[in-house]
C-alpha cells in the first residue's frame, strides 16, 4: 500500500498540482477549477496519511481507492467526475476520524460551487458538519437539500435529523432561561459560555459544567436544578444518538436508560465470573451452581469471556472498551439478549459497535445515553479521577442506578476475577448475605 499511495499522490500532484500553486492549464479546457481545487485536498489528505506509516484501517483503504477513482475521472477527457467526487466524500465520512470528516466538508463545498442545485452535494456537506457537531450549519444544509429533494420518501432521514437537532438546541435555550441572572459566578460564567451555536464537543463540555456548578450553587433539591438535570439528559440523549439508523447494527433494537430500567424491572440479576473454576462447575451437568444460575431471570456475563462455554446462557453481555483503538478487537459474537457497550470518546464507542457487532447476535443493544454511565451527569456523575472500573462494577452501579432489579448477586468473583478494593467496599456496603458461591447484594 505505501508504493500505491506514493504512486497515487504523485498522479494527484500532476493533475491538481502542489497546494498554494494552480493547476496547469490543460488542453481542451481540462477538468473544472473547483474539481482541480477538491483533487489537492485529497493531496493533502494522502500526503498525511503516508507521513502517519503503514495502513492497517479497511475504511481508509476505502478512501484511497475512492481517490483514485476521482483521479481518474479527473484525468479522462469527457468524464463526469462529479460523481466520483461525491463518493469520495462519502467514502471520506464513512471513514470515521474527524480529519476525514474535515476533507468530507472540503469535497462537499468544492461540490456545491460546481453544482449548487445537487442535493447530494448539500447532504454530503450536512452530513460532514453533522459529523463535525456543527448542528446548526448542518440543518442549513439539509434544509438546502430538501428544497431540492422531490422524493418526499427519501427525505425522512433528514427531516428527522433536522427535528433532533433542533430539539437539542431547544434544550439548550430552556437551560439557559431557569436562573436569572446575578452575581458573577463561575455558574453564570458556564451560562454565558453555553449556546445552541457551539460545536458540539465545546457545547456538551459547557452544559456539563453549567449542572455541575448549578448543582453545587442551589443544591440538587432546588425545582430549576432538577429540570436543569433533565434538559441537560434530553441533550445527551437527542445529541449522542447517530445521525442515522446504522444497518450495520444487523435489525437490533437500540435500547437506552428507560428500555434498560424496564428490561431488569422486577426480576433477579445474576453477575457470572469467567473464571475455570465457575467454568467448569456450570457445564458439569446437575451441578448446584448450574441449578442456581439457571434459576435467576437474568444471566449477565462481563468482557471476553475465555473459560466459558460459547452456548452458556447469556441475558445480558456488558464490555469496556480499552486502549487506543477499541473498534479492533475481536468481534462480539456469543449470543446474548442484550449488549451493552461502555466507552469514550464517542467516535471511537461508535466506531467499535460498527466494526465488533456481529449482526444477529443480540436482540438490543445499548445506545450513546448508556456508554458512560459512571462519569455521565445525567445518570451518576462520578469524577473520572478515580482510575478504569471494572465492566462488573460498572453494571452493579448501574443497577444500582436504576434500582429496579429485585436482586442482584455475583458469582465466582473471586481471586484473578475479584474486584479492586475500592469496588469491594461499594460491594460490602450493600451485601446482605453471602455463601460459597455467590454475593447477594441488596440494591436500595
Amino acid at each position: 500500500m505505501g508504493q500505491t499511495l506514493t504512486g497515487l499522490l504523485t498522479s494527484v500532484r500532476a493533475i491538481a498540482g502542489r497546494p498554494g500553486t494552480p493547476a496547469q492549464s490543460r488542453p481542451g479546457g481540462g477538468p473544472d477549477q473547483a474539481l482541480l481545487a477538491a483533487l489537492r485536498l485529497c493531496g493533502d489528505h494522502l500526503s498525511a496519511l503516508a507521513a502517519a506509516g503503514p495502513l492497517t484501517d479497511a475504511r481508509r483503504t476505502r478512501l484511497i481507492a475512492s481517490i483514485g477513482a476521482l483521479t481518474t475521472a479527473c484525468s479522462t477527457p469527457g468524464a463526469d467526475a462529479f460523481d466520483a467526487l461525491l463518493r469520495t466524500g462519502q467514502q471520506a465520512l464513512d471513514s470515521g476520524g474527524e480529519a476525514e470528516a474535515r476533507l468530507a466538508l472540503a469535497l462537499a463545498d468544492e461540490a456545491t460551487a460546481l453544482r449548487a442545485r445537487s442535493k447530494g452535494a448539500w447532504r454530503l456537506r450536512g452530513n460532514a458538519l453533522d459529523a463535525l457537531g456543527r448542528g446548526e450549519e448542518a440543518i442549513t444544509a439539509y434544509e438546502r437539500h430538501l428544497a431540492l429533494q422531490q422524493n418526499t420518501a427519501a427525505s425522512r432521514d433528514v427531516e428527522r435529523r433536522i427535528a433532533t437537532l433542533r430539539a437539542a438546541g431547544d434544550r439548550v435555550d430552556e437551560a439557559l432561561t431557569l436562573f436569572r441572572a446575578g452575581a458573577d459566578t463561575e455558574a453564570s460564567g458556564a451560562a454565558a459560555r453555553l449556546s445552541r451555536h457551539l460545536p458540539a464537543a465545546e457545547a456538551r463540555a459547557a452544559f456539563t459544567d453549567l449542572v455541575r456548578l448549578r448543582t453545587a450553587e442551589h443544591g440538587a433539591g432546588d425545582p430549576a436544578v432538577r429540570r436543569l438535570a433533565a434538559l441537560y439528559a434530553e441533550y445527551r440523549r437527542l445529541s449522542d444518538r447517530d445521525p442515522l439508523a446504522d444497518p450495520l447494527l444487523g435489525g437490533a433494537e437500540p435500547i437506552g436508560v428507560p428500555g434498560l430500567r424496564r428490561l431488569v424491572a422486577g426480576r433477579t440479576v445474576c453477575l457470572v465470573a469467567d473464571t475455570p473454576r465457575t467454568a467448569e462447575q456450570e457445564q458439569r451437568p446437575g451441578s448446584p451452581l448450574a441449578a442456581l444460575i439457571e434459576g435467576y431471570d437474568l444471566v449477565v456475563r462481563c468482557d471476553e469471556t475465555r473459560h466459558t462455554a460459547p452456548a452458556a446462557r447469556t441475558d445480558l453481555h456488558a464490555c469496556t472498551l480499552r486502549g487506543d483503538t477499541p473498534w479492533k478487537g475481536p468481534r462480539w459474537d456469543r449470543r446474548a439478549g442484550a449488549r451493552l457497550v461502555f466507552g469514550d470518546p464517542l467516535p471511537h464507542w461508535r466506531l467499535a459497535l460498527r466494526s465488533r457487532l456481529v449482526p444477529g447476535a443480540q436482540d438490543r443493544v445499548g445506545d450513546a445515553t448508556l456508554r458512560r454511565p459512571l462519569h455521565d451527569p445525567a445518570l451518576l456523575g462520578e469524577e473520572a479521577g478515580a482510575g478504569p472500573a471494572s465492566t462488573a462494577y460498572t453494571v452493579l452501579r448501574l443497577l444500582d442506578f436504576l434500582g429496579t432489579p429485585a436482586r442482584v448477586d455475583l458469582i465466582g468473583f473471586e481471586g484473578p476475577a475479584a474486584l479492586s478494593p475500592r469496588e469491594r467496599e461499594w460491594v460490602g456496603t450493600r451485601t446482605a448475605n453471602t455463601d460459597d458461591t455467590a454475593v447477594r447484594i441488596t440494591l436500595s
